[in-house]
């Protein structure tokens, strides 16, 4: 029994490129964005509260039946550092206290104040932070509009939620004698 053997050359690489694998049918990563080169124009979406040039300070609490009196006494002190020594503090307490239990009356899980201050002015605004457009703003307590050193009081709904505001004199005239 004989058998045939054939002779073979040693290796050789073929003369041909191999062939390459299919490409993915999915891509790893999906391509990320190029940055623009412009930022994109934000018509459409309203402007944040920006206070700029003035002293300015945010308070933020929970809207609970004590939410009134801490905010008035911290809004108190933060104002005490502006130095307003003609600074009306009892129709300041009075207007602060108004103001948040009236954001909490109107529903929410917390309120701020935002004070701020320019040319002997102090404006106190307070938010409670529902954007419910169904529900009306309630008006300013009357016992905040009818203050000696409040010159100007509002109430409005925004982007941030119902808003309650006064503009407090914090240098009054005096008070006038009756002759």
């Amino acid at each position: 029994m004989s058998e045939v053997v054939e002779a073979r050359d040693p290796k050789v690489s073929p003369s041909y490129p191999p062939k390459s694998p299919p490409p993915q049918k999915k891509p790893v990563e999906a391509p990320r964005p190029q940055p623009a080169t412009k930022p994109k124009s934000l018509t459409g979406v309203p402007p944040r509260l920006v206070v700029t040039s003035r002293r300015a300070r945010v308070l933020a609490f929970r809207a609970d039946q004590w939410a009134a009196r801490k905010a008035a006494g911290e809004a108190a002190l933060a104002v005490a550092e502006w130095d307003y020594p003609l600074l009306d503090e009892h129709d300041f307490l009075k207007a602060v206290h108004g103001l948040v239990q009236a954001a909490v009356a109107g529903g929410g899980k917390r309120v701020s104040v935002h004070l701020a201050d320019q040319d002997a002015k102090v404006l106190v605004m307070v938010l409670n932070h529902l954007a419910d457009e169904q529900d009306a703003v309630g008006q300013v307590p009357a016992e905040v509009a009818v203050l000696r050193t409040v010159e100007a009081c509002g109430s409005h709904t925004d982007h941030d939620g119902h808003a309650w505001w006064a503009l407090l004199n914090a240098q009054p005239r005096p008070k006038e004698r009756l002759s």
